[in-house]
């Protein structure tokens, strides 16, 4: 009986010491000793600088002068001041001659906040503020370029046919988002990362992208609605990013170029969605695999992951049609807003389906040409097509490729007749100027006015001192080059040259007559989604080693509304990360791989790359989380804890 006794004492002693373990263990799982830091988002930054925007004790004699107020405009002002009467001051910003002289009136206020824009770089710009009698001249100085800012090689104009209006430049490889003035000068830019298309909305406000990534290489996370100041009024958050164009809809909503990244066939570049401009819910959604077969119309650049890939979106009113540009199929396609049905299909119909021949052109007229690879598809105000024929290869079938010495970009307008189902071409420019002008990638067209034009190659790729078919980054690329042209009547009125390539350019003025600064919070708009799950484990965490064991440049930080995990990985590797919190671990996988989302990354490993592995940033949104998290790295069973935890 004394030994029962004695072997129950001894079990019961047992589990105590095993539960108080466990106790121990949990608690420290559970309370993570680091908090992980905390990234403050433009949107939440700005709200902080504004608090110096303050009028009270200024007058023109004395104004406050802020010079790049949001901090991501540095060719930017802020005058601010007060008046006893309300005035309607104008504001000249001197330029080098009347050409890039910019001139603006504001309405009439007794607070007077003037947002300047067009200053030189490293100048003392002379800026002059006038109203009734009043006239006063301000010194307003900037700061250097940076080492790094990519400036033209060649400009020419014909200013007797040119207004003061500058030129907007989307960045593709190295450079910055930026605007040049007719003499070449940099008369504004941003310093975040900004791709993609930049326009102007009805409001007068910019649209661009935002600067963070939701998966490689290139889709952002959404649109951020601003002024040339950097002043957000609305990020807009999509599930499905954002990449290559977007376009503003009568009602205000935005047609944006998306990705369904849950498709069960894993592509991109196939999706549209419809933008909700006032809540960001996604209000209509076109997914392009419902309209065509992805197998259908090869071009060189297909793939499965990347079939179809879109790069522009434009809505016609008059139809009540979106058009597409399908660069993997060399096809501009023209779809039914509302059904969502195809309506027909511009380019070489070889290599596609008997049930898609009817929706093709017949073409008409002796120097007629079909596009190839293209982008900025856009509709006319008298309906014609206009396209920027990139020019790859000119052929479906690869024995007749015409090779890249040989191959030349143009511009391209069409006259459709959709009920005879006919295509003449009307105009061009590009093809005279031979394999010079020739992008086998990105570049851009714009329609100013009838007959007034702009042909931008901005993908120009040598390698050994040779045209290449190869984008930058792809194919070592030794030169790149992006020109720009500018056409009325048929005549180069401007053309300027840069050693880099960018993707498009807009030609738009500075001030608009919808000018409007207003301090405040942005709108938040949209979600990200809900980051899939790999699975979910319960019981305990027992950690193997320490992150600093890792050793491979692992890092983990919160942005506003999600956790970034970033981590050197090596192919091959099983990696999660786990969110561990109330005996729960929420598994997320990282996938290593150099082409997770897109064709146009190879997933073929350097030497360098194979023994160091590849640095990978995995996106957990908040959506769908609530508390606090402990944080752990799982590489091939191996568990190391971060000592990190996360508020979400």
């Amino acid at each position: 009986m004394k030994n029962k006794k004695k072997i129950i004492l001894i079990a019961l002693l047992i589990v105590v010491v095993l539960v108080v373990v466990l106790l121990l263990v949990f608690n420290r799982l559970a309370t993570n000793t680091l908090e992980v830091e905390q990234t403050i988002s433009l949107v939440e930054k700005q709200g902080d600088l504004e608090d110096n925007f303050t009028s009270e004790g200024y007058t023109i004699d004395n104004p406050n002068i802020i010079v790049n107020p949001y901090e991501i405009s540095p060719l930017t002002a802020l005058v601010i001041f007060e008046t006893d009467e309300e005035v309607s001051p104008t504001i000249t910003v001197v330029g080098k001659d009347e050409h890039s002289t910019f001139t603006h009136t504001f309405d009439a206020n007794t607070v007077h906040y003037l947002p300047i824009y067009g200053l030189y770089a490293d100048t003392s710009n002379e800026v002059i503020v006038s109203y009734g009698d009043v006239e006063k001249r301000l010194e307003i100085k900037t700061e250097a370029l940076p080492d790094d800012f990519i400036m033209p090689t060649s400009v020419e104009a014909q200013k007797s046919m040119l207004d003061n209006e500058l030129y907007f430049f989307s960045p593709s490889s190295s450079g910055y988002t930026c605007a040049y003035d007719i003499n070449g000068d940099v008369r504004w830019y941003l310093t975040i990362n900004a791709l993609w298309e930049i326009n102007r909305l009805s409001n007068g406000h910019l649209m661009v992208s935002t600067e963070r990534l939701v998966n490689s290489p290139y889709y952002m996370s959404g649109l951020y609605e601003m002024d040339l100041l950097g002043k957000i009024y609305t990020e807009i958050s999509l599930e499905g990013g954002y990449h290559h164009d977007y376009f503003e809809l009568p009602s205000g909503n935005l047609l944006v170029a998306s990705n369904d990244f849950n498709n069960d066939d894993g592509t991109v570049e196939d999706y549209i969605v419809e933008v909700n401009r006032n809540t960001g819910d996604i209000v209509k959604t076109w997914d392009l695999k419902d309209v065509l077969n992805m197998e259908d119309g090869k071009s060189e650049n297909w793939t499965e992951y990347d079939w179809f890939h879109n790069n522009s979106v434009w809505y016609d009113e008059a139809t009540n049609s979106i058009t597409l540009s399908g660069r993997h199929q060399d096809a501009v396609i023209n779809i039914d807003y509302d059904t969502g049905e195809l309506n027909w299909i511009i380019g070489d119909p070889t290599n596609w389906s008997e049930e898609y021949q009817k929706y093709f052109f017949t073409p008409v007229g002796d120097d007629f040409e079909w596009q190839w690879s293209q982008h900025a598809a856009m509709i006319t105000p008298e309906g014609y097509v206009f396209i920027l024929d990139n020019g790859n290869n000119k052929s479906k079938i690869e024995s007749e490729y015409v090779p890249a010495e040989d191959s030349y970009t143009r511009g391209v307008m069409y006259k459709i007749d959709t009920d005879a189902m006919m295509i003449e071409q009307i105009w061009e420019y590009g093809k005279t100027r031979g394999s010079e002008f020739y992008s086998p990638y990105i570049s851009d067209v714009d329609y100013i006015e009838q007959d007034h034009y702009i042909v931008h190659s901005g993908g120009i790729v040598y390698v050994d001192g040779k045209n290449s078919n190869e984008p930058a980054g792809l194919g070592g690329a030794d030169a790149l080059v992006s020109d720009t042209v500018e056409l009325l009547d048929d005549e180069v009125i401007f053309e300027l040259v840069l050693p880099t390539n960018n993707y498009r350019v807009e030609k738009m003025s500075l001030y608009t007559d919808k000018e409007d600064f207003q301090m405040g919070d942005a709108k938040r708009i949209g979600s990200l989604g809900e980051t899939e799950r790999e699975d979910t484990r319960l019981g305990f965490v027992i950690s193997n080693k320490d992150i600093s064991e890792f050793e491979r440049d692992f890092s983990v930080t919160k942005e506003i509304d999600r956790l970034v995990v970033s981590g050197r990985f090596k192919r091959g590797e099983d990696v999660n990360v786990l969110l561990y919190q109330g005996m729960k671990s929420i598994v997320y996988h990282i996938q290593v791989s150099k082409k997770p989302y897109t064709a146009l990354c190879l997933d073929i490993f350097t030497e360098d790359e194979t023994e160091n592995g590849i640095v990978i940033d995995k996106h957990i949104n908040d959506e769908g989380l609530s508390g606090r998290y402990s944080i752990y790295l799982e590489v091939d069973g191996v568990i190391y804890d971060t000592n990190k935890y996360v508020d979400m």
